[in-house]
Formats: C-alpha cells, structure tokens, sequence
C-alpha cells in the first residue's frame, strides 16, 4: 500500500494509459480521481470491484473554468489531490505541408495547455500540504521523429520544458515535477492509426517488443512515491531503450 492516504488525479484515465496508471495506484492505496472528458465510470468501478476508492469526473482539460470545476467537485469528494498525473493527449498524423494552423493549435491546446490549467487548479492545494507529485506525460518521438507528428513532437517538448521550470519553481514546497517519455504504446487509439508503426517502432527499441500500458505503470509509482523525493525536473524514458541518452 505504498501510496494509503495520498489522493491522485489522473487525466484521460478512462482509457488507455491512463486506465493503467489509475488501477495501479489505487491498488497500492491511492483514492484516485479518473479525470476525462470521457465517462471513466468503468474504470472506477473496476477500482471499487477490487476494493478501492475512486470517482470519475468529466471534464475539458482545455476549458480553464470546467478544470476549476472538477478541482472543486474532487476536493470536495476526495480530499486535496498530492498527486497528479496530466496524462490526457492527443496524437494526430498529419504532413506539416497540409496542417493547418487549427490543427496545430488544437494539438498544443490539450498537449501542453492543459498542463497549465490542471497545475493552476491543483498546485495550491500540494503548497498547503508542503508536499505534491506532478507526473507531465511526454513522448520518446522528441529523440526520435516519425514523419506527420510535427505539431505533437514540438508540443511533447514544450511539455518537457514545462516540467523542469515547474520543478524549479515549486521545489520549495516540497513539489516534485517530472515527466515519463514512453515509446509506441498498444492502446485502442494508437491500434486506430497506421498499423505499420508496431512493426517498426519495436525494431528500433533494444527490447524489440510492442509497449503495452502496464510497462509504464512501476515508473509512475516510483515518482510518485517518496522514494523519489529527490528526483525533480527529469524526463525518464521508459520505451524500451528506443532513445539512449
């Protein structure tokens, strides 16, 4: 039960990844707040089918003022959040010749925006306590660019930067703020986009298979833990050796 009594809010977690990093946590104590646009239902029951505790609140991570609101409705069920996971992206493919500029935008909006939207609404609450984890999810393509992801490599490193200034910014309050680089991972989503990338993508990692969620689940609870009190503003590349820095 290594993280009883701490509370965690994970975005986009009513699939995907973010499932994965919700179940994980709850089993190792967490009440867990499955934040997405999408209905996370399911998933939380899946949390209290194994005896945990978990909501689902809707929301869009875009709108300042509905990330205000979901901060209200979790505080007011769960507690103050110390942990936060800003999980929730998007991925589309697109040449740079024919992206447009709303498609660029629209990539960064959720990309990278909403890091600042759901730091503003919970940051304060970890200052209160004197102690927070903040996990910013990026991506491994920002060493290694497929062709098409030119709006969502250069927003995946936008997130990067905005971990290690927030990581300075907060390290007094006892905040630590990190991010996780994964390589292609098997979801639903990326199963809808070119079904080459699983056969190349692996064959670049030096462990030459296909990255499933859980893969990505032992990271994010070490982060998270105290364990990693003393580990702020990196970027750690779990993608099966695809990027070695």
């Amino acid at each position: 039960m290594r993280h009883e009594g701490r509370t965690a809010v994970i975005t986009g977690a009513a699939g995907g990844i973010g499932r994965a990093y919700a179940l994980r946590l709850a089993a190792e104590g967490a009440a867990v707040a499955v934040l997405d646009r999408a209905d996370g239902s399911p998933v939380v029951k899946e949390i209290l089918d194994a005896g945990g505790r978990a909501i689902a609140v809707q929301a869009d991570l875009t709108d300042p003022a509905s990330v205000v609101a979901a901060q209200a409705e979790i505080t007011e069920q769960l507690g103050t959040a110390d942990i936060l996971v800003n999980n929730a992206g998007m991925y589309p493919n697109r040449p740079f010749e024919t992206m447009t500029f709303e498609e660029w935008r629209a990539v960064f909006t959720l990309n990278t925006d909403a890091l600042f939207h759901t730091a503003k609404a919970f940051v304060p609450g970890m200052r209160e306590r004197g102690w927070g984890r903040i996990v910013n999810m990026t991506s491994n393509s920002v060493g290694l660019v497929i062709p098409g992801f030119t709006h969502y490599v250069a927003s995946k490193m936008a997130a990067i930067g905005f971990t290690r200034g927030l990581a300075t910014d907060l390290a007094d309050a006892g905040i630590t703020v990190n991010a996780i680089a994964p390589s292609l991972v098997r979801t639903a989503t990326t199963e809808a986009g070119p079904a080459e990338f699983f056969e190349i993508v692996p064959q670049l990692q030096a462990i030459r298979q296909v990255q499933v969620p859980e893969d990505l689940t032992g990271m994010l609870s070490f982060l998270v833990s105290d364990d990693a009190a003393f580990i702020t503003g990196q970027t750690m590349y779990v993608d099966g050796g695809l990027v070695r820095s």
